[in-house]
């Protein structure tokens, strides 16, 4: 065969190995990668639908045993866990033994020690379900239901790097009052026959209380990781200025990322790659206020990035804040895996998904119709995004295998 006819033949078989990839890694099941992802979508969607009946029957460990020992490196909680609506409703019902004020940030929220010495953190509501928050992406108060709503978000994308979390109905007056610090029940007031309290924190004020229909407060419970596991704050490389007027890097130098690969930890290991994950978790969920990030401590980078604090997310249903996406499209990168995942929840599927999973929670409604539209439009802006990527670098450079797997301690 003439050299020429040789050139050809091999550009062919390039061109064809390239859409090979596309195809496989676009909602095909040909791949090792897809099956293998195919296979955890699956698992996902047969442990999607929650029992508010169910208990722990089998074992003499607490609830909160059980979600400790899940906590590893690189999972919150594992592919497979059966025992999920039973530590969830353990979460829910559990007796309150003590309340306390917050224990840091810009945010109302209470710190409780439920049943058995188990921390957790108690955000009340602030809103109705069809309440447009409208302002800047990140405007408005916490919302609870969006922490619950990220947390069923977070099973089904398959990250499984948020901590536990479940709507919750308190009684202020014989739940929370009896066993409060002097410092929490400072902070309680009366507006009309509502029960109310602003609590202590950055943005707290007596003038902008939460208050409760009568005695009765809704809220969310997240429960608090393990101590064994520290925590390890870090400022988000693509965190926002908050100064009007003051563009953060990112928002006005293209090249931005390539500096970022050249820093730790992000030169090496998983976490570049969880930071866009976690872009694309937050464009989902219309979070624009991630501006720093926890992992676990001395992780030298091999850590998950955990995906704490959620509440600002699902405000406004008909802005889709295309900044948080930036990771992504500086970056032009993507897991294997992830990529795999998002294509599976196509159609409509993300919505399907999200409705069955929320059905369960004892708050449920938890999201307003709208805001589940949303997420299926925003999904499909994100697959266009990555195909986009792959248009002008290729597969190979957009598509990442992610193969580090860090076992328990």
């Amino acid at each position: 065969m003439k050299l020429k006819q040789r050139v050809v033949v091999l550009c062919a078989v390039l061109l064809l190995l390239g859409l090979a990839k596309i195809f496989l890694l676009d909602g095909g099941e040909g791949s090792v990668a897809s099956r293998r992802d195919l296979r955890a979508f699956r698992k996902m969607e047969a442990g999607l639908t929650l029992s508010r009946a169910a208990r722990l029957t089998h074992t003499l460990q607490s609830p909160w045993e059980i979600a400790s020992q899940w906590v590893g490196p690189r999972e919150v909680y594992p592919e497979e866990t059966p025992e999920l609506a039973a530590v969830l409703m353990a979460l829910s019902s559990a007796r309150v033994e003590r309340a306390d004020v917050g224990y840091k940030g810009t945010q109302l929220k209470a710190l409780l020690v439920l049943d058995g010495g188990q921390k957790v953190v108690f955000k009340p509501k602030r809103y109705t379900r069809d309440y447009v928050v409208e302002g800047e992406p990140y405007a408005g108060y916490d919302r609870h239901n969006a922490e619950v709503a990220a947390f069923h978000l977070d099973r089904i994308l398959g990250f499984r790097r948020a901590p536990l979390v479940v709507g919750r109905y308190v009684n202020l007056r014989t739940e929370i009052k009896p066993v409060a610090t002097d410092q929490l029940l400072s902070t309680f007031l009366m507006q009309g026959n509502n029960t109310c309290f602003y609590g202590k924190c950055y943005y707290c004020r007596e003038s902008e209380p939460a208050c409760a229909e009568g005695e009765t407060m809704e809220g969310s419970l997240t429960l608090w990781l393990p101590d064994v596991w520290p925590l390890q704050k870090h400022r988000h490389p693509w965190g926002r200025t908050y100064r009007e007027g003051k563009l953060a890097r990112w928002e006005y130098d293209e090249s931005y990322c390539e500096a970022v690969k050249k820093m730790p930890p992000y030169d090496a290991g998983p976490r570049l790659l969880d930071v866009i994950d976690t872009a694309i978790f937050d464009y989902l969920i219309g979070n624009a206020d991630r501006h720093h990030y926890e992992s676990f401590q001395d992780d030298g980078g091999g850590s998950m990035l955990i995906l704490l604090d959620n509440a600002k997310s699902f405000g406004n249903p008909a802005l889709d804040e295309r900044s948080i996406l930036a990771p992504l499209y500086q970056c032009c990168m993507v897991r294997v895996s992830t990529w795999n995942r998002l294509n599976l929840l196509r159609s409509g599927a993300l919505s399907s998904a999200m409705r069955q999973a929320l059905a369960f929670d004892p708050i449920a409604p938890i999201l307003a119709e709208p805001h589940l539209a949303a997420l299926d439009r925003r999904l499909s802006g994100i697959i266009a995004t990555v195909k986009q990527c792959m248009e002008t670098q290729g597969p190979d450079n957009t598509l990442i295998e992610d193969q580090i797997i860090l076992p328990h301690p």
